[in-house]
This record gives structure tokens, sequence and C-alpha cells, in this order.
């Protein structure tokens, strides 16, 4: 059953606030959720403040995709630590997460493609990917796929799937049972900063003390950090995505080309999504950070359609405030569940292409569609880092659409920077300061 993305029924979260606590994560998406669990399990007293409901943005509409595939160099040992901690934590909740095996493949139409891929790979391969170069046939066997449009792929064999409507819900349910305490519907109005330090957190329902916070808060981090005088330049892009009703299993491995992605579900259906495409409302962020975003604008690696204005109550919308006061409503409360609608013709268009690749599964029958906010960065690539401005904060934001497979590890790591402890890995591609320090922006990789 498809996870409903509306805030309707009672919260299933509603633990008492305590006055203070060792750390307090906002955002209950995947790397919240994680960073909660994984704190909780050091012996750390957490609370997880979500605005809306667990998991109900993007967390829960993206693919599902667990990948090392494709990733920028310096995420492949953390998505290789993600890909560890999924099985595992997949057996703490019972096999309920969905986690499977089952191969990402990029499908290669011509040598252009095939050579960028093998560039990938080749700079990869040391790092312990195990990922290869797949010809023609192979592909046509591995996809069952005989009339088929691809000259080869790259293939991840180890890469996995889970159902992300149920497996960061269930995460939740188990980093409550491990002693975090989870408040849905009480948004994190702004940081209590006293000489210099964060000394709590003001919530709509009261302060809580603390000195260490992780914000995890997607398309919404940059509103937050704004009100302190941070600024981070991150932008939202609306992706839609489907999923089908029950079809014959023809194709068991996840995979995708230029205009469409697919992979199977615990259900028996297909999820499905229209590949890189993406959609940017304009508004003053979009203004703000046009000169850091023109590189990857003029590069044509992005298939992203501008468009006019976010509809009201949306991050970056036009109406929204940038400056609020502990005691005034927030934007935060405003939109519980940030849900945008999904593009229907690109609904439509995906259908006919999955229908048309394997039409030995017939017609696709569409159960359900539904669009997400993806937070993005200049550079395609994560910002992960303590807050220097904000001592006490740390920062993890701008997945870029990765967020949901490696969310564990990064929770992981999250979790430890909050202690103090070294995360374990280099963390320096992932730092805030690259916006300000004159670095020059190394784009990841777009394959």
């Amino acid at each position: 059953m498809i996870f409903p993305f509306r805030d309707e029924g009672p919260r299933e979260h509603d633990g008492p606030l305590p006055e203070a606590c060792d750390l307090v994560v906002i955002g209950g998406g995947v790397i919240g959720v994680s960073t909660a669990l994984h704190a909780a399990r050091a012996g750390l007293s957490v609370v997880l403040l979500e605005k809306g409901r667990i998991a109900a943005e993007q967390s829960s509409r993206n693919w599902g995709w667990i990948r090392v595939q494709g990733r920028d160099m310096a995420e492949i040992p953390i998505a290789l630590e993600a890909q560890e901690l999924w099985p595992a934590l997949d057996a703490d909740c019972d096999g309920r997460l969905g986690v499977k095996t089952v191969g990402v493949s990029y499908l290669a139409r011509d040598d252009k493609d095939m050579a960028a891929y093998q560039g990938w790979l080749d700079e990869a391969k040391p790092l312990g990917v195990s990922s290869r170069m797949l010809d023609a046939a192979e592909t046509r066997a591995l996809l069952g796929a005989e009339d088929s449009p691809w000259v080869g792929a790259l293939h991840t064999p180890s890469d996995m799937k889970a159902e992300p409507w149920v497996a960061v819900p269930e995460l939740a349910r188990l980093a409550a049972a491990d002693g975090a305490v989870i408040r849905e519907g009480c948004a994190v109005r702004g940081l209590d900063m006293q000489a210099g330090a964060l000394a709590g957190v003001v919530t709509e329902h009261g302060r809580i003390r603390c000195t260490r916070a992780v914000l995890a808060g997607g398309a919404w981090s940059s509103l937050f950090l704004r009100r302190h005088g941070v600024s981070l330049p991150q932008l939202s892009v609306r992706s839609t995505a489907m999923a089908t009703e029950r079809l014959p299993q023809a194709v068991n491995t996840a995979a995708i080309d230029d205009k469409l992605a697919f992979r199977p579900r615990e259900d028996g259906g297909y999820t499905l999504a229209p590949a890189a495409f993406s959609e940017l409302f304009i508004g003053p962020d979009a203004f703000r950070a046009l000169r850091r975003y023109l590189p990857l604008a003029v590069s044509g690696e992005f298939d992203v359609r501008l468009r006019t204005m976010a509809p009201a109550g949306y991050p970056d919308a036009w109406g929204t405030p940038r400056r609020w006061g502990d005691d005034a409503q927030s934007p935060f409360e405003r939109m519980r569940i940030l849900s945008p609608e999904p593009n229907a013709a690109k609904v439509a268009e995906s259908r006919a292409r999955f229908a048309r690749h394997f039409p030995q599964m017939g017609a696709a029958p569409l159960q359900a569609a539904w669009a997400g906010m993806i937070d993005v960065m200049p550079d395609v690539v994560p910002v992960v880092d303590d807050v220097e401005a904000l001592p006490g904060l740390t920062l993890v934001t701008g997945m870029c659409g990765h967020g949901f497979g490696i969310g564990p590890a990064f929770g992981r790591i999250a979790a430890d920077m909050a202690r103090g402890r070294d995360p374990g890995h280099d963390l320096h591609r992932f730092r805030l300061s690259r916006f300000s320090d004159g670095s020059k922006l190394v784009t990841g990789p777009n394959i």
C-alpha cells in the first residue's frame, strides 16, 4: 500500500518534550531518523522534532534506490557503509524495510554514454565498487528486453532497494524503542543562542535546553538557517514519480536511461520516474543563488524546467517570511507537509515508455503518482558539517536526490559529530565553507 503522504489521522509519535536533552534532531526524514537512532544507541538522550509527519516529504517520495553507482567519489565510502547498515537495520525490523539486492543499471544509448560510464568506473573501481560494464547482449539478457534501444550499460550488482514509505517510519519506531523521544507536529522555530553557542531550541510547544543539535531539514534547511543569518545556497526542485499496480515481474533490477527510471517494488508493482527531469519554481533564493548555479545550468547536463512562482507556503515562495520571532508562528507551522502535485504529462509519458520497453508486461496501470521537493546544491554534493557561525549545530542537507539510500550512514556520521567523535570519513568535500572560502566548486558526476 502506498504511503499517503498526508497529515491525517492520529499522530503516531507524540512523545512528551523534556526540559533538556543531550541532542535535538530537527527533521524527521531518513537522515534525521537515522541520526536519532544512532545517537540513542550511543547512549545520548535525544529528541527528534518533526513539524509534520515522519517521512512525509522527500524521504517517502523517492525512488527507493540504495546505490553506490554513479556517486561522487567522496560519497562512495559512505554509500558503501550505508549498504552494510541497511540489511542490519532490516533485520532489526524483522524484514519490514523491504531491503533487497536488485542491482542498478545505467543504460547507454550510444558510445558517448558508454564512455562516460567507463570514466566513472575507472575512477571508482579502486574504492571497492562492484560495478562493471555490460555490452548490448548482456544488457538485453539482464532486462529481458529483446527489442531494446540500449547499446550497453554500467551495472552494479550489489546495489539495493527498499520501500521508502514503509522503511523510514519503521526506522522511527526502532529509534523510539531504543530510547529516542520523537514528536510529530512540533516545529522548531529557531535556535536559542547564548554567549555565542547553542543553549537550546525553541519549538512551537516550548523550549528544550541542549548544547547540540542536528539540522536535517531537507528542503527547509536554507530557510531555517537564513533566520539565523547563515546563507546556504540550497534550492529545491520538484521531482515526479509513480507506482504501477501489480505486474508480472519480468524485470527484477533497477535501471535508468536518459528518459525513464524504474525498479521493482515489494508489492509486485514498479516505481517509475522520468529520469533526471525536475522543475524549479523561481523565488527569492533562486535569484540569490543564480551566480552559483549558472555553471550547472549552462552545462546542459540536467533537465531542469523553470516554473514562474512557487506555490504559497513553499520554502522559496515570494510570500514566505524569512524572519520571525520565537513567539510567532513560523513557516514550518504554516505548511506542515510540503506536498507538490506531480507533473501529469510526465506520469503519462513514463508509463507509456515503460510499456514500450517491456511489452511482455502489458500496460502499466497506475496505482498512484506523487511529487517531492529535492534539496539540491550548486555542485550536486551534500553539505555535512558543523556550522561555524552557530556553534553546537551540525548541518546535514542538500542530498541532491541521494539521501534515502545513503541516509543511515550520514545519520551515523551526524550522531558521531554531535558526540564530538571522529566520523570515520573524510568530509572535506561536504564542508559548508566551500561556498564562501573562494574554492572553485567541482560538480559531482551526472551519469
